[in-house]
C-alpha cells in the first residue's frame, strides 16, 4: 500500500502582490543599501522589495519588525502609484500661520523707512525696536524680535547696519577715470603701450604711528588668540610713500616724517633714476588729488623733473581707482596691524623687509573693473539721480 502524500506548507502569497520592472528592482535594491538614503525611506523601500519577492504583509511585518498597518500602508501606496513618489510624505497642514502675508509685508515696509519718519528719536532699527513699533502702530498684537530677523533676513534686510558712500562731483569723473582704466589695460588714447612704456600707481600712507605697548604681547597659543596690551606709549609717526608698477608687480617705497611736494617728488626720483624707468619712453604716475601732486603744476613739476613721465590724475573723491591702495591694504593687515613698535625706526625697517619679501613673489593685481563696467555705473548712477524725489 502506497503511503499517503505528506502536504508540504507554502508560504503565504498576498493577493496584491507587488509587480516591479527588472530596472525599478535594481534602483530600489541601490538605495536600499546605500548608507546615504534616509532611515525611514530605506524602510519603505524594504516593504516594496519583500512585497514584490510575494511576502504576505504580515511576513513583512514581522520580519521587518514594524506593525502590520505600516506594511500595509506603504504596500497599498506603491500599488495605487509605483514609483518613489509614492514612499514620500505627504504634505501636512501643520501649525496654521499666525500672522498673514500683508503683516508680514507691512513690517518689511517699516524696516525699509528710516525711524525718524516714526517720529523715534533712533538713527536706525533694530529687530527689538521694530516689534516695539510694529505692535505700537496696531499692525499685530504681539510679535518677537526673532521672528522679525527671520522676516527680514529673508530679503537680505538689515535696517541695523549702514554704509557710507559718498556722490560723484567731478564733472569730468567718465573722462578722468577711463584714462586710468585704459592705462590698466595697457592703452593710452587709444594706442596700445609699447614695451618701454610703463603704468606706476602711486600714493602716501599718512601717520603711521609707533605705539609702544605698556606690556609685552603675548603670542598665541591653545585655544588662544594673540593677545595685545591696550595701554601705549606714542613715539612718533612716520609717513609711507610706495609706487607700484601695475603691470610688473614691483614696489618702490621709502618712509618721510611728513608728507608733501618734496617727500613725493623724492619717491618719483628714486623710481625715475633706476632702469627701467631711466631709459623708458614714457612712465604714466597714476596719483589722487592729494596735496603732494595735485593739480597742473604737479604735473609740470614732473615733466620738468623728468621729460618722460607722465602724471594721471584719479577723479576726486575715486582713490579705489589707485591700485597701490591695495598694496596699502595688505601692508595695514600683515606689517602694521596690531601695532606695537618701539619707535619709528622699527617701522621703517619693517616696511622695508617687507617690500623685499613681497616683491619676490608678487604677481599683478587682478584688476576686474574694466571700462564697460564703468559704463554700467554710470547708467545706473543717472537712472538713480533722475528718480524724482519724495515730497
Amino acid at each position: 500500500m502506497r503511503p499517503p502524500l505528506l502536504e508540504v506548507p507554502m508560504s503565504p502569497v498576498s493577493a496584491d502582490q507587488i509587480e516591479l520592472t527588472p530596472a525599478q528592482t535594481v534602483e530600489l535594491t541601490r538605495l536600499a543599501r546605500a548608507g546615504t538614503t534616509p532611515q525611514r525611506l530605506a524602510l519603505r523601500i524594504s516593504i516594496v522589495l519583500l512585497a514584490a519577492d510575494g511576502q504576505s504583509t504580515r511576513a513583512i511585518a514581522d520580519r521587518l519588525s514594524i506593525c502590520v498597518d505600516t506594511a500595509a500602508k506603504w504596500r497599498r501606496r506603491w500599488r495605487a502609484t509605483p514609483g518613489l513618489s509614492a514612499l514620500g510624505d505627504q504634505k501636512r497642514s501643520g501649525r496654521p500661520p499666525r500672522f498673514t502675508p500683508v503683516q508680514v509685508a507691512q513690517v518689511k515696509a517699516l524696516a525699509c523707512r528710516p525711524a525718524a519718519e516714526s517720529g523715534l528719536p533712533l538713527s536706525r532699527w533694530s529687530a527689538p525696536e521694530l516689534a516695539r513699533q510694529v505692535i505700537t502702530d496696531g499692525i499685530c498684537v504681539r510679535i518677537s524680535a526673532s521672528t522679525i530677523r527671520r522676516w527680514l533676513s529673508q530679503e537680505a534686510l538689515k535696517p541695523w547696519q549702514h554704509q557710507s558712500w559718498i556722490f560723484i562731483t567731478d564733472p569730468h569723473f567718465a573722462t578722468k577715470a577711463q584714462r586710468v582704466l585704459d592705462l590698466y589695460a595697457r592703452q593710452w588714447d587709444g594706442t596700445p603701450l609699447a614695451a618701454d612704456e610703463f603704468v606706476i600707481s602711486a600714493d602716501e600712507k599718512t601717520s603711521i604711528q609707533a605705539r609702544c605697548r605698556c606690556h609685552p604681547s603675548l603670542p598665541p597659543g591653545s585655544a588662544r588668540m594673540m593677545r595685545v596690551n591696550h595701554g601705549y606709549h606714542r613715539r612718533g609717526a612716520v609717513a609711507y610713500l610706495a609706487a607700484y608698477d601695475v603691470h610688473r608687480a614691483k614696489v618702490f617705497g621709502r618712509c618721510e616724517h611728513t608728507t608733501g611736494i618734496v617727500p613725493f617728488e623724492a619717491l618719483v626720483t628714486q623710481v625715475m633714476t633706476q632702469e627701467p624707468y631711466r631709459s623708458a619712453k614714457r612712465v604714466f604716475w597714476v596719483v589722487d588729488n592729494g596735496s603732494s601732486h595735485r593739480g597742473a603744476k604737479a604735473i609740470d613739476r614732473l615733466a620738468q623733473q623728468f621729460p618722460n613721465a607722465v602724471m594721471v590724475h584719479t577723479p576726486v573723491h575715486a582713490s579705489w581707482l589707485n591700485q597701490v591702495e591695495i598694496f596699502f591694504s595688505i601692508v595695514q593687515r600683515k606689517v602694521l596691524m596690531p601695532n606695537d613698535f618701539t619707535d619709528t625706526d622699527v617701522i621703517t625697517r619693517r616696511l622695508a623687509d617687507f617690500e623685499t619679501r613681497y616683491n619676490q613673489t608678487a604677481t599683478p593685481f587682478k584688476w576686474k573693473f574694466t571700462t564697460t563696467d564703468l559704463n554700467d555705473f554710470l547708467q545706473r548712477l543717472d537712472r538713480h539721480t533722475d528718480c524724482p524725489t519724495a515730497a
